[in-house]
C-alpha cells in the first residue's frame, strides 16, 4: 500500500489527476455552504433525520445524503443519475438509441449529450417535487418574514436546479480529467461526508462506547461481504477459433466471460425502495393510517415479504434487460469464438441464460439480505437519524463499490505506465538495438524465426 501511494505521488499525470479529483470534491462540499434563499435551515436538518422511509429518504440516497441540509446543492448528482438510467434503459428497448449507443465513441457522445439535457427538466421535476413535498409541509420551515408565493416557488427551484447543473458539470470534469466516474465518487463523498454528524448524534447516549464498537464491528462485517460478494463472478471459458494464414496461425486463445454475482449493484435496491413508498403516501392521502403503518414499519412481516420481493423482481428484471444472452450468444459466433462444450446459436444462448439466472438469484438474494438486515440491527439498538442512514446497506454498498471502482482505475493507469516503461526498455531508449525492449524485441525475432525454419 504504502509503494502504491508513492508511485501515485511520483506519476506527474497520475497526481494531477488525484489532486484535481480531491480539488473539485472540495468544491463541491463547500457548495453545501450556500443555503438555499428563504429556508429555515435548523428546522430542516432537524427533519432530514426522521425521512428515511419516504420518497425523500430514496432521493436523499441518490443525492449523497444532500437532501434537508438547505444548500443549493441539496439536489446533489441526482437528476444526472436519473437521466443516465433512463437513456441506460432506452439503449436496450428502443431501436434508434440502440443502434447509436453501438456506433463507438461518436454514438456514447451523442447519448452523453442527451442525457445532460434531460437532467434539466428532471431537476426542474425533481426541486418541486421536493419544494411542495418536503419544504412546504409545516410553516416553520420557512424563514421568518418570508412570503411562500410563487417568488419563493421560483426562486427555491430555480436555485436547486441551477446547483444540480452546477454540480453535474463538476463530474463531467472529474470524469474527463480526475480518476474518472465522477457522478458516482460525488454521491460518495456526500455519504462519507455524513459519517462525523452521525458520530455527533449519539453523543448523549450512555452507553456510546460499547455501541460504537459494535457499530465498528457491524460495518467491518457488511463492508467484508459487499467486497466479497462484488468481486465473486463465474468465468465461462470462451475458446478463439484457430485459424492459419500461409505460414502464421492466430487465434485458438482461451478467454474467460466474467458474470459478476451482483451485477446489478444497487440499481434494485434503489427501484423497490422506489415504489415501495408508493402505497405509503397512497394510503397517507386517503387517510388509511393503519395500512399506512405497516408500509413503514421496516421491520414487520409485509414489510419485509415485500420489499424482498422487489429487490428479486428488479433485479432478475435488470440483469435481463442489460445483459441479453441472445446477443452475446450472436457476438462469439460472429467473432468466431465459441464455449467448450456447447454448441454456438442458440444452445450457447440456453447455456448462458441458464448460467445468469443462477447468479441473478445469488446476488439478488445477497441485495434483500443487505437491504433488510440493517433494519433489524438499528431497531434493536435503537438508532435513529443519520446513522441509521449511515449504516444501511444502500449507503454501504454504493461507497464500497465507488471505492473499488477508484482503485482499479488508479492500478490501471499505475499499470498502463509501468508498460510502457518496459517497452521502451531500461536505458531510455525506444530502439530495438539495446535496453529490455530491445532484449524482448530480439527474443520475439529469434522465436518467430525459429518456427518459420521448422515448418519449412
Amino acid at each position: 500500500m504504502q509503494n502504491r501511494l508513492l508511485q501515485i505521488l511520483k506519476v506527474p499525470e497520475t497526481r494531477r489527476r488525484v489532486v484535481l479529483t480531491l480539488s473539485l470534491l472540495f468544491l463541491y462540499r463547500v457548495g453545501f455552504q450556500i443555503p438555499i434563499p428563504g429556508m429555515s435551515p435548523r428546522f430542516l436538518m432537524e427533519l432530514a433525520a426522521g425521512m428515511q422511509n419516504t420518497l425523500f429518504g430514496v432521493m436523499n440516497a441518490f443525492s449523497g445524503g444532500a437532501i434537508g441540509q438547505t444548500a443549493v446543492f441539496s439536489l446533489g448528482i441526482m437528476p444526472y443519475i436519473s437521466a443516465s438510467i433512463i437513456f441506460s434503459m432506452l439503449a436496450k428497448v428502443h431501436p434508434r438509441i440502440e443502434a447509436i449507443s453501438k456506433e463507438g465513441a461518436s454514438g456514447q457522445k451523442k447519448i452523453n449529450q442527451w442525457t445532460r439535457y434531460l437532467s434539466v427538466p428532471i431537476a426542474l421535476i425533481q426541486s418541486t417535487l421536493l419544494y411542495t413535498g418536503l419544504f412546504l409541509q409545516t410553516p416553520e420551515m420557512v424563514a421568518p418574514n418570508v412570503d411562500t408565493g410563487i417568488g419563493l416557488f421560483l426562486l427555491v427551484v430555480l436555485s436547486l436546479t441551477a446547483g444540480s447543473v452546477f454540480v453535474m458539470w463538476l463530474g463531467e470534469l472529474i470524469t474527463e480529467y480526475g480518476v474518472g466516474n465522477g457522478a458516482s465518487l460525488i454521491i460518495m463523498s456526500g455519504i462519507i461526508a455524513e459519517m462525523p454528524a452521525a458520530v455527533r448524534s449519539m453523543k448523549d447516549d450512555p452507553d456510546i462506547y460499547s455501541r460504537m464498537v459494535m457499530l465498528a464491528v457491524l460495518w467491518i462485517t457488511i463492508v467484508a461481504v459487499v467486497v466479497y460478494i462484488s468481486k465473486g463472478a463465474r468465468r465461462i471459458p470462451i475458446q478463439y477459433a484457430r485459424l492459419t494464414r500461409g505460414r502464421r496461425v492466430y487465434g485458438g486463445q482461451r478467454h474467460y466471460l466474467p458474470l459478476k454475482v451482483n451485477m446489478a449493484g444497487v440499481m434494485p435496491i434503489i427501484f423497490a425502495s422506489i415504489l415501495f413508498v408508493v402505497p405509503s403516501l397512497l394510503f397517507k392521502t386517503i387517510g388509511w393510517g393503519a395500512a399506512e403503518r405497516v408500509f413503514q414499519n421496516p421491520t414487520g412481516f409485509v414489510y419485509v415479504v415485500l420489499e424482498v420481493g422487489l429487490i428479486f423482481a428488479f433485479c432478475f428484471f435488470w440483469n435481463r434487460l442489460m445483459f441479453q444472452p441472445e446477443e452475446i450468444a450472436n457476438n462469439l459466433r460472429e467473432h468466431g469464438s465459441f464455449i467448450p462444450g456447447i454448441r454456438p446459436g442458440a444452445k450457447t444462448a440456453e447455456f448462458i441464460d441458464f448460467s445468469l439466472t443462477r447468479i441473478t438469484l445469488a446476488g439478488a438474494a445477497f441485495l434483500a439480505v443487505l437491504a433488510i438486515l440493517p433494519n433489524f440491527v438499528t431497531a434493536q439498538t435503537g438508532l435513529q437519524g443519520r446513522m441509521v442512514y449511515f449504516i444501511g446497506g444502500t449507503s454501504i454498498l454504493i461507497v464500497v463499490g465507488v471505492a473499488m471502482d477508484v482503485v482499479e482505475k488508479i492500478n490501471a493507469q499505475l499499470v498502463m505506465r509501468d508498460y510502457e516503461g518496459f517497452m521502451k526498455g531500461g536505458s531510455g531508449g525506444g530502439s530495438s538495438s539495446g535496453g529490455t525492449g530491445g532484449a524482448w524485441a530480439r527474443k520475439e525475432k529469434e522465436e518467430t524465426s525459429a518456427k518459420e525454419s521448422k515448418s519449412s
